[in-house]
């Protein structure tokens, strides 16, 4: 039997408007198709502009308009529910079904103040924390000197660092005297996005933390760890005082240089887009969010990618945004392959992330993150996700945290 998720009522109207903006999208397909058919050699253009086409148009823009108004409607008629009915409380299934949904559509749905955005938090227990300090003494009884801030990747969130029964953070807290804090956030927002929004939240923890504070360490698995670089350039630059006391920053399967599957469904935007028959098609594909565009290269700040067709060709131009000074960085990479001296497994990697990559290394010198050999693992015969619930993982960085 399906297990039910539980609807919270702004779900509701969340998915209405996701629905308009489906019906409206799709118009505008089916307009563009048309036109293709009609025009093959006449360059591709807005199907919304021009008047769309005499009386073909006016019948498209009224698809689109009807649309709307329904969605007005319906989104009119939910608000109410919002405070008339209780939310159930939600469910791991349904949170996690939501940060999928954010990492494929999440720039879109905070553009448009779709409700079910995920907003970033700081997380204790799975429940978000008030950053005031009587609010943080109440929800953490015996707060640690020592923080842990764990970052989950794409299309995850924090209830999912706990696999097969195990926690990294929680672990480490047990073992090592650490209290665990857990990022979520909209991983389809562009990273440079995510980074500032993360440092100014650690900037705030910190200054209201209960006891004073010896040492932080984030530890990140997958874009997480591109969120944290991202957090660290922007507070050396901003000069804020969390950075002075991160001690370690811990990458697992993290694309410092781009992840080949977002590299791939760029390369079939290229190929749709070449005929006039198959371009309308390309849209498709260009839905997908700032965040998984970002993984191409491994984007870390805003220069990276204002100014840019996120979607057009072109050669790796990212500003090079070498590890923080005066940190203990570490990396965890993983191969599916049973040899990691085999050039096709290093190339193949934990089948998201090649060891290349998630290792720093890049063929230009003066793009390579400077990792030292003995904080450097790479794991045979595991996959992305199983880096999380890997015991050998595990005690690796039990011994380089307890250094």
């Amino acid at each position: 039997m399906i297990k039910k998720l539980p609807i919270v009522p702004s779900d509701l109207r969340g998915m209405a408007r996701l629905a308009v903006d489906a019906t409206t999208g799709m118009t505008d397909l089916v307009e563009a198709v048309h036109d293709s058919i009609g025009h093959p050699l006449e360059p591709s253009q807005d199907p919304r502009s021009a008047g769309g086409r005499g009386f073909k148009g006016l019948v498209y823009g009224a698809i689109r308009a009807a649309a709307r108004a329904l969605g007005s409607g319906v989104d009119l008629a939910l608000t109410p529910f919002e405070w008339m009915q209780s939310a159930p409380p939600s469910s791991p299934e349904r949170e996690a079904l939501l940060a999928a949904l954010n990492g494929v559509l999440g720039d879109h749905l905070a553009a448009t103040g779709n409700p079910m955005a995920i907003p970033m938090s700081l997380r204790f227990g799975g429940q978000p924390l008030e950053l005031d300090a009587a609010d943080l003494g109440a929800a953490i009884p015996e707060p640690s000197s020592r923080l842990l801030v764990l970052l989950h990747g794409l299309c995850r969130n924090d209830l999912q660092w706990t696999q097969n029964g195990h926690d990294h953070g929680s672990a480490l807290a047990l073992e090592l005297g650490f209290t665990p804090i857990y990022l979520r956030y909209n991983s389809g927002l562009h990273v440079s996005t995510n980074g500032q929004a993360f440092a100014g939240l650690l900037e705030s923890l910190l200054a209201r933390w209960p006891r004073p504070v010896e040492s932080l360490t984030i530890l990140a698995h997958s874009m997480g760890g591109l969120v944290a670089r991202s957090a660290c350039h922007h507070a050396r630059e901003a000069k804020q005082a969390w950075l002075g006391t991160l001690r370690h920053l811990i990458f697992l399967g993290t694309p410092h240089h781009g992840a080949p599957l977002e590299r791939g469904g760029h390369w079939i935007d290229r190929v749709l887009e070449a005929s006039p028959f198959a371009g309308p098609f390309a849209r498709l594909g260009k839905i997908r969010s700032a965040g998984i565009t970002d993984l191409r290269h491994g984007n870390l700040l805003d220069s990276d990618w204002q100014g840019h067709d996120r979607f057009a060709h072109g050669k790796d131009t990212r500003t090079h945004v070498p590890l923080p000074e005066g940190v203990r960085c570490c990396a965890v990479a993983a191969t599916n392959g049973k040899n990691t001296d085999s050039l096709k497994d290093r190339l193949l990697g934990d089948g998201l992330v090649p060891v290349d990559s998630a290792l720093g290394r890049h063929k230009e010198a003066k793009r390579c993150l400077a990792f030292p050999e003995n904080a450097v693992l790479v794991v045979p015969g595991m996959n992305h996700l199983e880096l999380l619930a890997s015991l050998q993982v595990y005690e690796q960085l039990r011994r380089w945290l307890a250094d």
